[in-house]
């Protein structure tokens, strides 16, 4: 059965790519923003990428018009808007599946991590969102990859939760894209090496000008 996914903050290469493979898997997908014309110009921008291929509908609005009719929620602003919005959006999100795909990390001659006081983003927001199932995923994935919709990505998805329900729907999701495997990396307690690991392909992909992923070697998913 289709979600209805909602992308918070999604006008960026990161949330359009990942609203790009998920209408491809045939769900409905309303990118949010700040303003509602923002998130009405990334459907466009995804429209116009997906082209004549089949998909699943995809609209755009405010954040809080995004979230209203989702059952899952995917979190993608930069770190910096992180807490905010999270905030404006805590009684919305309510009994709601919240996947953070906040990476803390600030540009200054290179990426460098963000310390976060709870630990990751992920963590963070289970603090502000007491009454959501917040789930961390999809943050190693390349996004000029994600908004090819001819690429195979060919990369994992490490998903790190507490709500065992909520990680399974998030892994089957993420198997949802093509060469994408789910990998149940742990705890919440973990999301922060995983977050990391966006910080350091991030340095790898500026040095040899790639696309890189991870790959978790050895497991019978693959």
């Amino acid at each position: 059965m289709p979600h209805t996914i909602a992308l918070v903050g999604g006008t960026g290469p990161e949330g359009r790519g990942l609203a790009t493979r998920f209408a491809l898997a045939g769900h409905r997908i309303v990118i949010g923003s700040r303003e509602a014309a923002r998130g009405e110009a990334g459907a466009v921008e995804v429209l116009a990428g997906l082209g004549a291929r089949a998909h699943g509908e995809v609209s755009g609005a405010d954040n809080a018009t995004a979230v209203a009719d989702a059952d899952l929620v995917v979190i993608v602003v930069p770190y910096t808007a992180h807490r905010a919005t999270l905030e404006g959006l805590r009684d919305a999100l309510a009994g709601k599946i919240v996947i953070d795909a906040v990476v803390p990390v600030v540009f200054d001659r290179g990426p460098r991590p963000v310390e976060v006081a709870d630990g990751s983003a992920t963590e963070e927001a289970a603090a502000i969102l007491p009454a959501s199932r917040v789930v961390g995923a999809f943050h190693n994935l390349s996004a000029e990859v994600l908004l090819d919709p001819d690429a195979e990505v060919g990369a994992d998805v490490l998903v790190t939760g507490a709500d065992a329900e909520a990680k399974q729907a998030v892994m089957a999701l993420a198997g949802e894209i093509a060469g994408v495997h789910a990998v149940d990396a742990g705890p919440l307690r973990f999301s922060r090496f995983v977050e990391q690991i966006t910080i350091l392909l991030i340095g790898i992909n500026g040095r040899y000008k790639a696309h890189t992923g991870v790959r978790i070697a050895g497991l019978d998913t693959h």
